[in-house]
């Protein structure tokens, strides 16, 4: 039997559908796209976490206003970098850092470190007045960080300069705002570091007139009264700006140097005034310990103020406290010297201040501290030595002084001792305190050599009494 039309029973013969192929094509093509980008990159599996949003600088900014007033200055300056480092042209944030930076140097112990950290700062006020030369702020803390650069140790005779410079700008400052109370006190402590000490009262009168809730003004006050040696109504002052920010341990600092000033003055070791001081220090260590801050300096403060009470063993163990936060510094081995050598305990300090004056070797840095406890983490340390500067000739020539004694003719320590003693001649020949000391040991040196026996013990007392200049005090 014929059948019309034919079935295909069994199976179906296959059409091509010219739509459908391109279909398959345009998947294949599709998927290779994707399993290639899987492997460069450019394609993230869905099962990827998400990437971490990146920050605004104004995150970054409250962060670094946080730590400030936490007193973590130096994480409140890593704030503020990371701010500028998504919006450089800020010109607010680079007047915080400035003034965040320049405040900051008062925290560490070096000329090299504070020369650098107030350089810092200017550069960043420069900045903030680049980007915003009508700003009054950025102008009064451009002036600010003129100011605190204005000594001979950091820019050595050009001081006139820098004050100059300063008063201009901070006279920009008044003439953009005439209401700005920071700059008001800015301009008064330049007005004291000139020796304009009837304008500045003027200034900061009126600062306190127009704000007193602002804690610069307060610490300026303070300032120009230390610097007229009117030291109660000074720590009163400084007592007002730590009320307003209760967690800067440099307001803690001052106003501790002045009670250890006032005592010392007294002649009295047991004078109850030391206790004072020493409470403000240990307030601004407690603080730090609480804020995770590893600073050396109320502990040197505190080492300080137990040597001039003639308790020298446990001003020694604060250095040494000091020593385990900063183990390559050279300037806390200088002061750790001068704590062995007040206590007569000479070979100790001959170790520590050749760290200070000369640098010393890992095992050497172990020896002047009487050993490393391995099990404490104390390690030795390579330490660099200290630049001659008015700040460290105490420990130049304490050391030539212990060298020049120590010396024996079998045991002869006067070629270093006279190395030293000329370095001090060429820059101090006219401190009389200086010239003093380095005659008396140059004197030992050359009976040595000459074969005659002299007395050859230093005394505690070649080291000068501390705070000299202005303000009077040192933390």
């Amino acid at each position: 039997m014929n059948l019309t039309p034919k079935r295909e029973i069994f199976f179906k013969k296959s059409h091509n559908n010219i739509y459908r192929v391109f279909l398959w094509l345009l998947l294949i093509a599709a998927a290779g796209y994707v399993v290639r980008g899987l492997f460069t990159g450019a394609v993230r599996s869905p099962l990827e976490p998400t990437p971490t949003p990146t920050r605004t600088s104004n995150s970054y900014t409250l962060e670094g206003d946080s730590d400030f007033t936490a007193g973590k200055l130096e994480d409140a300056i890593t704030a503020y970098k990371e701010a500028l480092g998504v919006d450089p042209s800020n010109a607010e944030i680079w007047t915080k850092l400035s003034r965040i930076q320049t405040y900051s140097s008062n925290l560490l112990t070096t000329d090299d470190q504070r020369r650098t950290r107030l350089q810092e700062a200017l550069a960043s006020a420069d900045k903030a007045v680049e980007l915003a030369p009508d700003d009054s702020t950025a102008h009064a803390i451009r002036a600010l960080a003129l100011d605190w650069n204005a000594a001979p140790v950091y820019v050595g005779d050009q001081v006139a300069d820098y004050l100059t410079r300063a008063d201009q700008e901070v006279v920009r400052a008044r003439s953009l705002d005439n209401q700005n109370t920071l700059a008001l006190a800015i301009y008064a402590e330049i007005l004291t570091d000139q020796q304009k000490l009837a304008q500045a009262q003027a200034n900061i009168e009126q600062a306190l007139a127009t704000d007193p809730s602002l804690m610069d003004v307060h610490r300026v006050y303070a300032y120009l009264l230390e610097s007229q040696s009117l030291y109660r109504q000074a720590i009163e002052e400084y007592d007002k700006a730590i009320a307003i920010n209760p967690n800067l341990t440099f307001l803690y600092l001052r106003a501790g140097a002045i009670y250890r000033h006032l005592a010392q003055q007294s002649g009295s070791v047991d004078d109850p005034l030391y206790e004072q001081a020493l409470d403000y220090f240990d307030k601004a260590a407690r603080l730090n310990e609480q804020l995770g801050i590893k600073d050396p300096i109320p502990f040197l403060s505190i080492a300080k103020t137990y040597t001039q009470k003639g308790q020298f063993f446990i001003a020694g163990r604060n250095v040494l406290k000091a020593l385990s936060y900063d183990q390559a510094n050279p300037d806390v081995y200088g002061q750790l010297g001068i704590v062995y050598f007040k206590s007569r305990n000479y070979e100790g300090s001959m170790s520590a201040l050749q760290c200070a004056v000369r640098g010393c070797t890992p095992d050497e840095s172990c020896e002047a501290r009487s050993g490393c406890d391995a099990e404490a983490g104390e390690v030795g340390v390579q330490v660099d030595p200290l630049p001659l500067t008015a700040n460290t000739v105490v420990y130049y020539y304490t050391y030539g002084s212990v060298l020049a004694a120590l010396s024996r003719p079998n045991q002869n320590y006067c070629p270093e001792a006279m190395d030293v003693f000329r370095e001090i001649k060429a820059q101090f020949s006219a401190e009389p305190i200086a010239a003093g000391i380095v005659a008396a040991g140059e004197s030992i040196c050359n009976s040595l050599a000459s074969g005659v026996s002299l007395s050859t013990s230093p005394t505690p007392e070649s080291t000068p009494a501390e705070g000299m200049g202005t303000p009077t005090t040192q933390p």
